[in-house]
């Protein structure tokens, strides 16, 4: 049975920290679900950010409301700005981190993407990484934030920005591989 790994995202998720690490899973022979909250843009699709504007859209599997964190293996946030910080405000979003850190299950979070591990409270004593303007608020919520290309802490995977998605998404894969399927 092939492992699956949740990504949770809506408008404004920077682009390529969404569909490459989609595409390595995917690669790999991890089946992904992208969900994301009802109001987006367009129904059942959420807009990227590519760098400097909108990009493209990528298909939503499920609404937040419909995905069960027992359901996964894991479970991946992409960044951009607009992103987590619009998702860190719906309590679904929110809940389903916590879900899926009390599980013990693998949580990835590349760029802008732990500042939803934030807004969960999870990350005291974690040593994680991130996007530069986040990292005081992952100190202030009691993180050992780190600059490396990827820190993997227990459940826990982090990376910094596009450039360490390689890196990223080999990490991710590895911890996924690792479970024992949901």
């Amino acid at each position: 049975m092939a492992k699956k790994v949740l990504i949770l995202a809506t408008d404004g998720f920077e682009q390529v920290e969404l569909t490459d690490p989609k595409k390595a899973l995917e690669d790999a022979g991890i089946e992904t679900t992208v969900a994301s909250p009802k109001e987006t843009t367009k129904p059942g699709e959420i807009k990227g950010w590519k760098f400097t504007d909108w990009g493209d859209s990528v298909k939503v599997d499920q609404t937040l409301d419909e995905v069960n964190a027992a359901d996964f293996d894991a479970l991946l946030l992409p960044g951009g700005q607009i992103n987590p910080d619009k998702l860190r405000l719906e309590e679904k979003a929110v809940s389903l981190v916590k879900q899926f850190v009390e599980s013990g299950k693998p949580v990835a979070a590349i760029c802008h993407g732990p500042w939803l591990l934030v807004e969960a409270d999870v990350v005291k004593g974690k040593t994680v990484t991130s996007w530069p303007s986040i990292r005081t608020d992952l100190r202030n919520a009691g993180a050992n934030v780190v600059d490396q290309e990827v820190a993997v802490d227990g459940q826990f995977i982090t990376s910094r920005k596009p450039d360490d998605i390689p890196a990223f998404s080999k990490a991710v894969i590895e911890a996924v591989d690792a479970t024992v399927p949901a």
